[in-house]
């Protein structure tokens, strides 16, 4: 038996992967997987031991984090918005500064003097997006797009797993079916690929070797590639004055909301995420184009 105290320090290992607050983070999570105790109860009884169980298990995860496999993977979930997702290799793990896109649209919803009908989120991915947001707007239709059968899975089992509903729809974005372009939305959203294959060369590996490379990678001679394709779907499937969101690439702020201004967008916001860093965008269909 060995207490919690020691089993943190087993993850010291780690220490060549990631920085010290990434390794904190990692361990806590897994020790809690493993022990089935909160963060809170794993920092108040340090001396208390682990079964058996609960080691071979943790260090199996070890050995898995030490090929760079993402711990979320390893556990099979993770947490965004404060509610629990399943993940797995053909869904991008949920990120803290989706939640902040998350939270602006809510808060636009809200100021709203009229409530919003339907919201479409674009490359949905895990459904982590749409899924919190119905969580808020349990009175709005929510719909989520990908073109991965598998992620479109794995977003209906979140969808049921924290009891939701939400429609999801299998199509590709750049050629967009006749189906979902004869509906008009109140909102679309994406956090579609931005990351250019120059930026590749500077990733980390366990994003590099593990994370679905058709949700993260654009060309170097297009890299605004989804977000020209669905400005202009937006402009056909925006209802007049609606509202379009997305995140971006830090590096590509000025040159999208230039994008957007160019087609006729109005009321351009770029917004920091709380690293500082440019990270998301609202617009606002004009009445007179589109």
């Amino acid at each position: 038996m060995i207490t919690i105290a020691q089993a943190l320090k087993m993850f010291d290992t780690l220490s060549n992967l990631y920085d010290q607050p990434e390794v904190d983070s990692i361990k806590y999570l897994v020790l809690s997987d493993v022990s089935n105790l909160s963060k809170t109860q794993l920092r108040a009884f340090p001396d208390r031991e682990l079964d058996g169980q609960a080691i071979q298990k943790m260090q199996n995860i070890i050995t898995r984090l030490q090929t760079g496999e993402p711990v979320q993977y390893i556990l099979g979930h993770t947490e965004f918005y404060g509610l629990a997702f399943k993940v797995n290799p053909s869904v991008l793990i949920p990120r803290p500064e989706t939640e902040e896109l998350v939270e602006w649209v809510l808060s636009e919803v809200r100021g709203q003097q009229s409530g919003v009908r339907n919201i479409l989120d674009i490359g949905t991915g895990s459904g982590c997006i749409p899924i919190a947001l119905k969580k808020h707007l349990p009175q709005t239709q929510l719909t989520g797009l990908d073109i991965s059968p598998a992620a479109l899975q794995t977003a209906r089992q979140n969808a049921q797993l924290n009891e939701v509903d939400v429609d999801f729809i299998e199509a590709d974005i750049l050629n967009p079916p006749i189906a979902i372009r004869s509906t008009q939305y109140a909102i679309l959203i994406s956090n579609p690929p931005y990351v250019t294959e120059h930026e590749k060369l500077a990733m980390h590996q366990n994003v590099l070797n593990h994370e679905p490379h058709n949700a993260l990678f654009v060309p170097d001679t297009d890299p605004l590639l989804f977000y020209r394709a669905i400005a202009d779907f937006a402009l056909q499937n925006l209802q007049p004055n609606g509202l379009l969101f997305f995140e971006i690439n830090e590096n590509l702020g000025k040159q999208t909301v230039e994008l957007l201004h160019d087609k006729g967008f109005k009321d351009i916001e770029l917004r920091q995420d709380i690293r500082g860093k440019d990270r998301m965008i609202k617009a606002k269909k004009s009445i007179l184009k589109g």
